[in-house]
Formats: C-alpha cells, sequence, structure tokens
C-alpha cells in the first residue's frame, strides 16, 4: 500500500510540473504569436504547450547517478535537464512579463524568447531520455 502512495504522489508531482511547462508554453506562444503574425494559430499554442508539457514532464526530476567513484564524472543528463529547465523558465518569464507590462520590445527579443524557449525544452525531452535510458 505504502508503495503505491509513493508511486501516485510522484505521477501527481511530474504532471504538476508537465502541466506547469504546458502554462508556460502558453505564454510564450501567446507572446511570440503576437509578434509574429504567420504564428497566431491555434496549431502554434497547442504545439508550444504540448513541448512544454513533455519537456518539463520528462526533463525535471531525472534519475541522477549514484555519488561514487565509478560515477564520478559529470552527469550530462542532470546539466542538460537544468540548463534546459533555466533556459525555457527565462523565456516563459520574458514572455509573461511582456504581456503583463504590455510592452513593445524589438523584434530580437521575440526571436531570442522563441529559441530559448525551443531550445529549453529540447534540451529538457533529451536529458529525460537520455537519464531513463541508462536504467
Amino acid at each position: 500500500m505504502r508503495f503505491r502512495v509513493r508511486k501516485a504522489a510522484h505521477v501527481f508531482e511530474r504532471v504538476g510540473l508537465a502541466v506547469a511547462g504546458a502554462a508556460c508554453g502558453l505564454f510564450v506562444g501567446a507572446y511570440v504569436g503576437s509578434a509574429f503574425a504567420v504564428l497566431t494559430t491555434q496549431g502554434f499554442l497547442l504545439m508550444m504547450m504540448v513541448l512544454g508539457f513533455v519537456g518539463f514532464y520528462l526533463g525535471i526530476d531525472t534519475p541522477q547517478l549514484p555519488f561514487d567513484e565509478a560515477h564520478s564524472h559529470i552527469d550530462a543528463a542532470e546539466l542538460l535537464s537544468s540548463a534546459g529547465t533555466l533556459c525555457a523558465t527565462f523565456a516563459a518569464f520574458a514572455s509573461v512579463a511582456v504581456i503583463v507590462l504590455r510592452l513593445e520590445p524589438h523584434s530580437a527579443l521575440t526571436w531570442l524568447v522563441l529559441i530559448g524557449w525551443i531550445g529549453g525544452v529540447a534540451m529538457q525531452i533529451v536529458a529525460g531520455a537520455k537519464a531513463r535510458m541508462r536504467k
């Protein structure tokens, strides 16, 4: 019984993080979509949300390597996951700031946010897949 409760709690935690990723994707999609008319579609918003959901589900809370002499090298999956999370959340934070404060930034910031989001989420997905494949 205790094992099932812990397993369920872990799944709830991961799904909660994934929903937070989807929300971040929604904000990035709303900001970037409003800046570029070509990207003002429901499909683009949905794609950004799905990328955020998958990235935050796989890329956060990855299985870590044990801390011993046999595993003394740098854990690439952990480094990729943390860098991806940082990039994706900075992109989401910038998007929310632009939307809430009603700013009109240069288009270079919009491209930077889009590239930061896609790059960050891609790093999370790759890190999560790599960490789970080494089991």
